[in-house]
């Protein structure tokens, strides 16, 4: 096993090239392929799952192996649907415990041919690419917005078009607006008509030059470190004022723990204003992916919370709700969760272990936000550091342009 030791800087001064936006970048690649786009998106992010998108679209393969990437099993399972060929699409251990029944049954009801090739629900799938004649379908609102964008984002390859009605509570809405953001950035016509229903035409998209932008997702843990660090001055190239990501809302939870955001023409610069709140309450459900870095920085800064919406965290990566009460109880915190989808802390604490280390559970969210606690907690270890490539391959070398020492421990 591999753990890393860090060592902070007494002030922190960086600027940071973030990388691209993955949310972004994995959609681009589905479009443009059902595009049959000349212009290749500039400026794709190089984590893991947009290799392996890039790989699953451009090789040709039978079978294709999409390792952990979540994003690229929903979206390549709708794809290939719409796409003429048989191919069968698998992932790691973990990949096949995570649920698709959901999408599959979907895709199913639109006329793709689907096998589950091992257990029911689960992947590998075996896929028979044709021209679905199906287009309309009912979901749960509550559903991965991942299987919603998949369903949407095959709609104006469909003959008849889709229309999608989304039931009950809807999580995630602004994932679900990325993607209509992008299919008209591409010449598709998709738009809400009611607030429960979305309505693709059946117009096929169009081949356009496409520049990403960076990825707030990964902002998240410089303004982290911002919070905990007792000097910082931060720039982060690339992000947009007005994002299509739903995760730049970060930004206004941040300013409430003390970070403001000052936006400049190539990206935006973190100041410390040294107020914090008696206790953050904040409702998760349109940015699960920040849970883990708001849980840790709040329990580092000994501020009380009450996150609410936190429902898909259970299904993720790891089961993040578990993973981040197991591992904050190494640093001496107690947080207490609520019907699978509450975590608060109301400022309980136990003995810390001597030298923690923190477990990662083959998730990269899990080693960038503990990271930074090594700014209120020198002992720390970080297991399985190389679980970054996910979404950041370069986060310890961007740490270390910030003046961290990474320390391979073994």
């Amino acid at each position: 096993m591999i753990l890393y030791k860090l060592i902070p800087p007494s002030v922190v001064t960086a600027m940071i090239q973030l990388p691209a936006s993955k949310s972004i970048s994995n959609r681009a690649l589905i479009i443009n392929a059902l595009g049959k786009g000349i212009y290749p998106p500039e400026n794709l992010s190089d984590c893991d799952d947009t290799e392996v998108m890039i790989k699953a679209l451009t090789e040709g393969k039978e079978t294709i192996d999409i390792m952990a990437a979540g994003t690229a099993m929903r979206f390549l399972t709708a794809y290939l649907s719409v796409t003429p060929g048989e191919r069968t699409i698998t992932g790691t251990a973990r990949m096949q415990q995570r649920p698709i029944q959901i999408l599959v049954n979907a895709l199913r009801e639109l006329g793709a041919e689907i096998e589950y090739t091992h257990n029911e629900g689960y992947p590998p799938l075996c896929i028979k690419g044709a021209e679905l004649k199906g287009n309309e379908i009912t979901l749960k609102g509550n559903v991965s917005s991942q299987y919603i964008s998949a369903l949407l984002m095959i709609g104006p390859a469909l003959k008849d078009g889709l229309t999608l009605h989304l039931s009950g509570e809807i999580i995630s809405r602004p994932y679900i607006n990325l993607t209509l953001q992008l299919m008209q950035d591409f010449g598709a016509k998709a738009a809400w008509t009611s607030p429960s229903s979305i309505s693709v035409a059946p117009q096929p998209y169009q081949s356009i030059p496409f520049k990403i932008e960076s990825d707030w997702s990964a902002a998240s843990y410089w303004y982290q470190i911002a919070a905990l660090s007792p000097k910082a001055e931060i720039e982060l190239l690339g992000l947009f004022r007005n994002s299509y990501q739903g995760d730049s809302r970060g930004a206004e939870v941040f300013s409430r723990l003390g970070i403001t955001t000052e936006f400049t023409p190539q990206g935006v610069k973190l100041k410390k204003t040294g107020k914090v709140p008696e206790r953050l309450e904040e409702d998760f459900v349109d940015i699960p992916d920040l849970a883990q870095t708001f849980v840790v920085t709040c329990a580092l800064l000994n501020i009380p919370f009450r996150f609410t919406g936190l429902q898909s965290l259970k299904i993720k990566e790891t089961d993040r709700i578990a993973a981040l009460r197991i591992e904050l109880k190494k640093l001496g915190y107690v947080i207490e969760e609520e019907n699978d989808s509450i975590l608060m802390w109301n400022g309980e604490r136990c003995e810390p272990e001597k030298t923690p280390v923190i477990e990662t559970y083959e998730d990269h969210r899990m080693a960038m936000a503990f990271a930074p606690a090594i700014i209120r907690h020198p002992n720390l270890l970080i297991a399985d550091p190389q679980v970054v490539t996910k979404s950041y391959p370069g986060y310890w070398e961007d740490l270390k342009q910030a003046g961290f020492q990474v320390i391979n421990e073994g």
